[in-house]
């Protein structure tokens, strides 16, 4: 291993796996079968991962002198000479509007698809991050990379790797983030790098380069990555960093490198619009609910629940905000960042949205769940029906138990929510510990107390998990419509909705009631207005 002061640790040489020696075999045979005189490169990011101790499935083959679906014909010729079946292949043309500016071959062998693509050099025009593509020579194609650590060869024909930038390897060894040509023509040929760049960084724990980061915070930068940049890509590599394993430290730079109005756009109608410091006090929410996930023991959650949890934090302190559509309705400028500022799927904007609401109704319960008792919970905004109704069963049952009102209240919250019961659980806490402050108060003054607010969730978990709500969601009716129409003697409409209610918080308050115990408290319910009337 060969390690640099700051301790990232390289692999000598790149070792190369069974199978990854079967494909690169057929490769090379193909050439000698073909008689060509053409050097294959394995380039960019499985070199990169190779050499720090990573196993990569992502590979990329550069070819010197012919286009990727030429070579994809050649290896099917060859392979066919042996008797060898293509598990699939495809060529996926150039499309610049999608981002896509090269041909590109694709092969699936030995269960693994495999890209061909010719080296290149790229010139971009002033107004457009669509390059005008020719062939390039191995040096040119390692020069137009994103980052250095990105523009490291494995050539196949020789077994040896090539650095052809003379600062790929060492940048890996250092751990630095560094563009091969200045940083500045580099972003502004092409400004999704720099959050490429940032992608990377965070990945890896790598450091960004001190002039890299002066020239990414430029003000024509930051205007060329918000004009000339698709908000789907934007949106790609946002969720592939929130995704990986150094969430904190991508928000960090985009909010110190003051990218952050330009990659979640605000529209112009947002109210109230946000504070200059909100991309710090995103980050501190974002951080503190990344320190509370990665707790052994603290709750269990999927990649796709961590995923949305983050983006939860990150935009808690927007969860008020709103804007004007086209139609002048008000709506949460949480949904205008992920439909439109970032393109993502609107099923990802409607679970945070609602994480956000559950958020403010958990917040109203949380002192209650720890001390497993109803009584401080008489006067809420969002359950003024479902508190009615408990009133009426408890008026009736002067035994019901102490914790039948805040498992109902409870219940149906989490029946809302469903599985992400939790991730709201953990929001609702973020803000009991800033509850009052306000919004655009100093991080440094955000103190969360994580430790604290640990043990708070591990007991209100515990409370809620004890009162039989985890899955609740699952839990059906005791009494469905049909018989609802029946007893109440209804056609349809309203009234069937607010007998539904009713008797969900019956069966939320009696765990243990049978169907026909909650078919005759609403007959006796039935009666009793029947009477008043």
């Amino acid at each position: 291993m060969r390690s640099s002061q700051n301790s990232v640790e390289l692999k000598e040489k790149i070792e190369i796996t069974e199978k990854e020696r079967e494909i690169f075999d057929r490769l090379l045979g193909t050439l000698r079968f073909c008689n060509l005189d053409t050097q294959l490169r394995v380039a960019g990011g499985w070199v990169r991962d190779k050499l720090l101790g990573r196993e990569c499935d992502d590979i990329d083959i550069a070819i010197d002198n012919m286009y990727g679906s030429e070579f994809l014909d050649k290896l099917k010729e060859y392979l066919a000479s042996r008797g060898e079946q293509v598990q699939g292949d495809t060529v996926i043309e150039r499309n610049p509007d999608q981002s896509k500016h090269l041909e590109t071959a694709k092969m699936r062998i030995y269960n693994q698809w495999i890209d061909f693509v010719n080296l290149r050099s790229e010139e971009y025009t002033e107004n457009s991050r669509i390059p005008t593509m020719k062939f390039g020579t191995p040096k040119e194609d390692a020069y137009r990379r994103d980052l250095t650590i990105n523009s490291l060869f494995y050539n196949i024909n020789t077994g040896s790797i090539e650095d052809l930038t003379e600062r790929g390897i060492d940048d890996l060894e250092s751990g630095r983030i560094v563009t091969p040509l200045p940083a500045k023509a580099t972003f502004l040929d092409d400004p999704l790098r720099v959050l490429r760049a940032i992608r990377f960084g965070a990945r890896f724990g790598f450091t960004l380069d001190e002039e890299l980061k002066q020239d990414a915070s430029s003000e024509e930068v930051r205007v060329a990555l918000g004009e000339k940049i698709s908000r789907e890509r934007i949106g790609n590599e946002i969720d592939l960093m929130i995704s990986g394993n150094g969430p904190v430290s991508a928000v960090t730079y985009i909010s110190d490198l003051k990218l952050f109005g330009v990659v979640f756009a605000f529209p112009s109608s947002s109210e109230p619009a946000p504070s200059e410091n909100c991309g710090s006090i995103c980050k501190a929410f974002l951080e503190a609910i990344w320190s509370l996930i990665q707790t052994p023991g603290l709750g269990k959650f999927s990649g796709e629940q961590r995923r949305l949890a983050l983006y939860a934090a990150l935009f808690l302190p927007f969860r008020k905000t709103v804007y004007k559509d086209n139609k002048g309705k008000m709506i949460p400028v949480v949904n205008h960042i992920f439909k439109f500022s970032m393109k993502r799927k609107t099923s990802d904007a409607e679970t945070v949205i609602n994480i956000h609401r559950t958020t403010e109704k958990f917040l109203s319960l949380i002192h209650s769940l720890q001390l497993k008792s109803g009584a401080q919970v008489d006067n809420l905004d969002w359950a003024t029906d479902i508190l009615e109704h408990w009133k009426s069963i408890s008026a009736d049952d002067p035994e019901i138990p102490e914790t039948s009102k805040i498992r109902a209240l409870t219940g149906f919250l989490l029946r809302d929510i469903k599985d992400f019961w939790r991730v709201a659980l953990l929001t609702s806490l973020l803000l009991s510990k800033v509850d009052g402050m306000k919004e655009d108060q100093e991080t440094e003054q955000l103190d969360f107390q994580l430790d604290k607010l640990r043990e708070r969730y591990l007991t209100i978990e515990g409370t809620i998990c004890e009162l039989g709500l985890d899955s609740i969601w699952d839990v059906n009716p005791l009494v469905n419509g049909r018989v609802i129409m029946e007893i109440a003697e209804l056609k349809g409409g309203y009234h069937i909705r607010e007998w539904q209610q009713k008797l969900l918080t019956w069966q939320l308050a009696y765990p243990n009631g049978s169907t026909d115990e909650c078919k005759d408290w609403m007959r006796k319910v039935k009666a009793k207005r029947q009477r008043t009337e």
